[in-house]
């Protein structure tokens, strides 16, 4: 078997492959004979047809067979003996065969590029400031205080803003006439996500009060039913509940929790507080150095996996945003942003990952075991479920991969000068 390699850049190779003539048609007589042994003909007995028939009837299946049989053993050998760990599958091009003639073909690969990293011991980064103000303390009851708001009924005075509204609802289709099921529902007055209209509407309606609106539904609305459609509305308010938001004071505190007072409460925020700001601290720390290790690099990364991991990133961003239609120029903005932190995200793994083979880390059964422990505390469940969730899933590997991640950050802001 003769192969010719050619670079096409660091990460991707193209290797052209031929195989002998006499090892082609002996697998190909093997392949034959195989389909010959099981081919119903008739006037036949299985596994009695002549051969040239079996051959003329299934010679499209044959030679497939054939190509499925050699090409990967082929390509598999090749990567093998030059050492190349392809990234991804093989894409295979380029096929000629011929009976009693070298089988010829393409194989391009992607593979990781090599990594020479720079000096990564002794980066100087900027000191983060940690300390909790005093604003940032009332900052924390007012969220706490929000979040233990209570919505008690408003009967004697119409919708606003923030108030949740029970109301049912009717629609029509102004063309077709149609009516839509009438439905019971739960509007959060004000809310980004309602309707323009509807938002409108229904502000300063009493209950027993009916509002009437019609919206246009864009041809591209998520709701495939509604999209295209233009429905006039009935809105009829059945009860309204207001926002009432408690005092903070050492009764709101004690409520919140195992809290003596106010000032009890204030001192658990600011640990609370600080602790998050040194976590924060922590990652902005190693970003900052990963980010001057990387600005000295240049790497030419496999195009499958930035589309991996582009795709991934652009789909957790996606489900994260408010139920809207997004304009094409901000979805551009937005695919080119992402695209962006998902070449930095891999180039950050990549370089991290090589500084934790160069300083020889690895992550012990009994790290693991400890990190398992720390999940099942801090997700309150026992820790032989966290246990067998991750060996069930397959996430072992996984989990080592980023304790030796976080191995490695530890070690680089150790190392770093702190200015």
């Amino acid at each position: 078997m003769s192969d010719k390699t050619k670079k096409n850049n660091s990460c991707k190779r193209e290797i052209e492959i031929e195989i002998p003539a006499s090892e082609v048609m002996q697998e190909f007589g093997r392949v034959v004979t195989q389909y010959s042994s099981r081919a119903k003909i008739r006037g036949f007995r299985p596994g009695k047809a002549p051969k040239d028939m079996v051959k003329r009837m299934y010679y499209p299946e044959i030679q497939e067979t054939l190509l499925n049989n050699l090409i990967p053993q082929a390509l598999n050998k090749e990567l093998s003996d030059k050492k190349i760990n392809p990234v991804g599958s093989p894409i295979i091009s380029d096929i000629h065969f011929k009976e009693d003639e070298p089988l010829r073909f393409k194989a391009t690969v992607e593979i990781w590029p090599e990594i020479i990293l720079p000096e990564y011991k002794g980066v100087k980064v900027q000191k983060k400031r940690t300390t909790v103000t005093e604003k940032e303390i009332k900052e924390s009851l007012e969220e706490l205080r929000i979040k233990s708001a209570q919505y008690v009924p408003a009967e004697e005075r119409g919708v606003v803003d923030g108030d949740y509204v029970v109301a049912e609802i009717k629609g029509k289709n102004t063309k077709t006439k149609r009516f839509l099921p009438t439905e019971k529902v739960v509007i959060l007055s004000g809310h980004q996500d309602n309707e323009e209209a509807l938002n409108k509407k229904i502000l300063g309606l009493h209950p027993g009060e009916s509002a009437q609106f019609t919206i246009a539904y864009k041809k591209e609305h998520e709701n495939k039913k509604l999209a295209g459609q233009e429905i006039e509305y009935e809105l009829k308010v059945e009860s309204i509940k207001e926002k009432k938001l408690p005092e903070i004071n050492n009764d709101f505190a004690k409520d919140l929790g195992d809290y003596k007072n106010l000032g009890d409460l204030k001192t658990k925020l600011k640990e609370q507080l600080g602790a998050s700001k040194k976590i924060t601290q922590r990652r902005e720390m190693a970003e900052e150095i990963i980010g001057k290790i990387s600005a000295q690099m240049s790497l030419e990364l496999p195009e499958s996996v930035i589309e991996q991991e582009f795709k991934a990133l652009m789909s957790r961003h996606l489900s994260s945003l408010p139920r809207q239609n997004v304009s094409k120029e901000a979805l551009e903005s937005m695919r080119e942003d992402i695209r962006n932190r998902a070449i930095q995200n891999i180039k950050n793994h990549l370089i991290l990952s090589k500084i934790a083979e160069e300083e020889k880390f690895n992550v012990s059964e009994e790290e693991i075991t400890e990190e398992l422990k720390t999940i099942a505390k801090t997700h309150n469940v026992p820790l032989a479920r966290v246990i067998e969730s991750v060996n069930q899933e397959g996430q072992k590997d996984e989990l080592k991969d980023n304790l030796l991640i976080r191995k490695t950050v530890d070690f680089l802001i150790k190392s770093a000068i702190i200015g």
